[in-house]
């Protein structure tokens, strides 16, 4: 059995946590930790493999840094949970993950955090991440996601969930290439909570739905 280790590595410019997922990913073994990593990020955007540039509408400046996971822009800043998921979804015999499966873990790992905090999120067919089920912030994306699945079943990068950040910077890109879409984070919509109780929170969601 291979425990799912939570890595706390705290406030980490994304360039230092990207190099260091790449890193852990080619040096893994049979043997190696499945990991999940908890951490903050100064403000960046990244682009997904696909992504188009020009839906980073006006940088300023904040980097922009291309990256290896799927999916098409987004913004990492202060008060947002992200956590990478490094892991070899190929580990259990007969009982593999596959790549839908593990997403829809994931999705649902936040919908249940979100569900904590007396807050509803709902999957968007076609448009990875949570949005707003109801209210004033109906439709508003709140989580996105974006992950990198090797050839080897061994994956990186992961999933981050807006607690209580500066929104603005998501208004200078399209959000997932959606032009004009609606980005909210937790406080706005009412649930005014500590950053760590939501890293931890959501982390522990995650290991429940990912070792059953």
């Amino acid at each position: 059995m291979h425990p799912l280790a939570i890595i706390d590595r705290g406030n980490e410019p994304y360039e230092t946590s990207f190099a260091a997922m790449r890193a852990y990913t080619d040096a893994r073994t049979p043997e190696s930790q499945d990991q999940l990593w908890i951490v903050e990020h100064p403000p960046v955007f990244t682009l997904g493999l696909g992504a188009d540039p020009s839906h980073v509408l006006d940088a300023g400046a904040v980097p922009v840094i291309q990256t290896d996971r799927g999916g098409e822009v987004t913004y990492h800043g202060p008060g947002q949970v992200v956590i990478y998921l490094l892991m070899d979804l190929r580990r259990k015999p007969g009982a593999r993950l596959y790549a839908r499966e593990f997403v829809n873990k994931i999705e649902q790992s936040v919908i249940n955090t979100l569900r904590a905090y007396n807050l509803d999120g709902e999957r968007k067919p076609g448009a990875p991440g949570i949005y707003m089920s109801g209210g004033a912030w109906k439709g508003a994306k709140i989580a996105a996601l974006g992950l990198k699945i090797r050839g080897s079943g061994c994956t990186y990068h992961g999933v981050s969930l807006n607690v209580a950040m500066d929104l603005a910077p998501f208004s200078r890109i399209n959000p997932c290439g959606y032009a004009g879409m609606a980005t909210v984070d937790m406080k706005t919509v009412g649930a005014d909570v500590p950053l760590r109780d939501v890293q931890l929170a959501l982390a522990n969601n995650l290991i429940e739905l990912l070792t059953a």
